[in-house]
């Protein structure tokens, strides 16, 4: 078999059971990468919303263990801040991202490393090519996220680590579930998204173990990183998700004006009700890291 010019013969699950590269969520598929090909919307992630992502560059460093000599892909790279991370300890780094526009802020962050354009699903590298792969919130902006722990699997050599995250969701306080609680309360319950996965799903042990397990993971571990933004505007969640973001951006931008107003003020509430009232404001978005061995 043979998909993106790779022999996918020795691939391992989820190709032993015949599913190939199909995307159950293709409607999510194009809005994700039409969104995030978008240079506006590229810029204003990596300028905004990134710096609680980028928070949890130390703890990826330190779970797979990255130093000299190694050989680690980044996937989903995104804007390469944790690349450049990778590349300090001196391991040799490819990032791998479907959206060129971040590629090219990638490549000015971190120019010790290699990058290349692909698919998360459909890695275009051999088996047993890499001694640790990293995902830093990526998994939320694929179609299947079991399809992509089957090819981390593959691409990884026995032993090797991988570590990714997830924003936590409605269920631990902060950013996430004051903005989206806001779109409940005060949203249009008309606007509809592309049906997709949940975005949280994975940080959970309920879902991610049964499907790392699947794949041919062991050594699961958890645990939060308590990352957060500090801004001077209570509004930043609403602003850092409307403007640097995907799915949430479609939700917000689609909101009638009156409506729109009220998700913002509820945010601006919230955040001066729980991050101290009065600038700098500390506000947590915490993220789900999970790491497993291959």
């Amino acid at each position: 078999m043979v998909v993106s010019g790779v022999d996918r013969g020795k691939r391992g699950w989820p190709y032993r059971k015949g599913i190939v590269p199909m995307q159950k969520f293709r409607d999510f598929a194009d809005l994700e990468l039409r969104g995030w090909s978008e240079p506006e919307t590229a810029r204003a992630y990596a300028r905004d919303f990134a710096a609680a992502a980028d928070m949890c560059a130390p703890t990826f460093v330190a779970a797979v263990d990255a130093r000299p000599g190694m050989h680690v892909a980044d996937i989903c790279c995104g804007h390469g801040m944790l690349t450049k991370a990778l590349v300090a300890t001196g391991a040799r780094v490819t990032g791998v991202d479907f959206s060129a526009a971040m590629l090219e802020l990638a490549r000015e962050n971190a120019p010790g490393a290699r990058f290349v354009e692909g698919d998360a699903m459909a890695l275009d590298f051999d088996d047993d090519s890499f001694d640790a792969v990293t995902i830093g919130f990526g998994i939320p902006h694929v179609p299947e996220p079991e399809q992509v722990f089957g090819e981390v699997k593959r691409v990884l050599r026995n032993g090797g680590r991988f570590a990714y995250t997830v924003w936590h969701g409605m269920e631990m306080d902060g950013a996430f579930r004051w903005l989206f609680q806001a779109v409940q309360d005060h949203g249009d319950p008309d606007i509809a998204l592309p049906a997709a996965p949940d975005a949280n799903a994975y940080g959970s042990r309920e879902i991610a173990v049964p499907a790392l397990e699947a794949a041919g993971f062991g050594d699961i571990a958890f645990q939060t990183v308590d990352s957060m933004w500090v801004s001077s505007d209570p509004a930043a969640p609403f602003v850092f998700f409307h403007d640097g973001t995907v799915r949430g951006a479609a939700l917000l931008r689609g909101q009638p004006e009156p409506r729109k107003k009220a998700i913002r003020q509820a945010v601006v509430d919230e955040v001066m009700r729980c991050c101290g009232g009065e600038a700098p404001f500390r506000i947590p978005i915490p993220a789900a890291f999970v790491s497993a061995r291959a």
